[in-house]
């Protein structure tokens, strides 16, 4: 939403529009206002050359938690592109200047859940899609916090999606859904969403771990349930 609000306001500032890249992405003078902003966020405990980094980036492609945004706003009808550039929609203009960034704090989340590609940023299989399932890993995760527990939850309640994964001779079906589950839904969705933080040791000791999640305050404010 911080970075919705960059986009936003650098539109307002030019009068509606904003010069796109000759490829179509957002202008480097943006993208550095939003590499600036990681010292703000939660995820800046853990400290990452810019080239690994999610939140920051020399350039839109190079910055996936920037490029996320941009694609959900347009995916939720914020903003489009047209000729080149940039352009604010204008009721949802309005609608920012009467009710500001929470008006649009839905929109985004309709558009990452029923819009967006989970698939688009990684390798992993196309095919299988974990969207339809997230209000019930979202309950699950938390309920408990554990990101290994969840992947069993997944398996057991839906073993229909462990049909859908090759045992490829390197990791099982399982383990895959797992892989799928920790890069799909709780890095880049709750992740850019700044619902959860994931800690990115991999080995404590010399040895394999379960990640480490920390739930922000912003997960148990923007969702309750109630069973």
């Amino acid at each position: 939403m911080r970075y919705l609000e960059l986009i936003l306001d650098a539109l307002v500032a030019e009068g509606g529009s904003l010069k796109a890249t000759a490829k179509g992405n957002l202008p480097t003078k943006l993208v550095q206002q939003a590499s600036s902003l990681l010292p703000e966020f939660a995820v800046a405990q853990y400290p990452r050359h810019i080239s690994l980094s999610e939140f920051a980036g020399s350039n839109e492609d190079k910055f996936n938690a920037l490029h996320y945004t941009r694609i959900l706003a347009q995916l939720a009808g914020i903003i489009y592109i047209k000729a080149g550039r940039f352009h604010f929609k204008k009721s949802e203009l309005k609608r920012y200047q009467k009710h500001g960034l929470a008006a649009f704090f839905p929109d985004m989340l309709e558009a990452a859940t029923r819009e967006f590609n989970w698939a688009y940023f990684d390798g992993f299989a196309e095919g299988l899609q974990l969207e339809p399932f997230w209000v019930f890993m979202l309950w699950r995760l938390q309920t408990h916090g554990s990101l290994e527990r969840l992947n069993e939850e997944v398996c057991i309640a839906f073993p229909d999606l462990l049909n859908q994964l090759p045992d490829d001779g390197y990791f099982s079906p399982e383990r895959q859904l797992g892989m799928m589950i920790s890069v799909r839904f709780v890095e880049r969705f709750l992740g850019f969403f700044g619902f959860l933080l994931k800690d990115p040791a991999l080995f404590v000791e010399g040895k394999e771990s379960s990640p480490k999640l920390t739930l922000l305050p912003l997960l148990g404010q923007a969702f309750q349930f109630s069973l």
